[in-house]
């Protein structure tokens, strides 16, 4: 979530200098701090979705079809319904 990580930062300096601009009761910078927090607004969006189908293509990517012997061993392990059965009353 690196993308969305950056547009809240974002917001959050815009946020900082606007409290800033307020508490030493400056005008010239207010528009920056509005131009900044409504920039990371308009890009939050942009970043979830990036964010969203990035991880999507990891997914793929790391999706790795069983092979025949994973599939045999892990079907050769199981135990007997008498084992688990024994096993619960414990």
């Amino acid at each position: 979530m690196r993308y969305t990580k950056a547009a809240l930062l974002l917001f959050a300096l815009g946020m900082l200098l606007g409290l800033a601009v307020v508490a030493a009761e400056l005008s010239w910078p207010a528009r920056l701090a509005s131009g900044i927090m409504a920039l990371a607004l308009v890009l939050l969006p942009v970043a979830l979705v990036a964010d969203a189908r990035g991880l999507a293509v990891l997914k793929l990517r790391w999706k790795r079809p069983k092979t025949r012997r994973a599939r045999a061993r892990a079907t050769s392990r199981r135990r007997s319904p008498a084992r688990s059965a024994r096993r619960q009353r414990r």
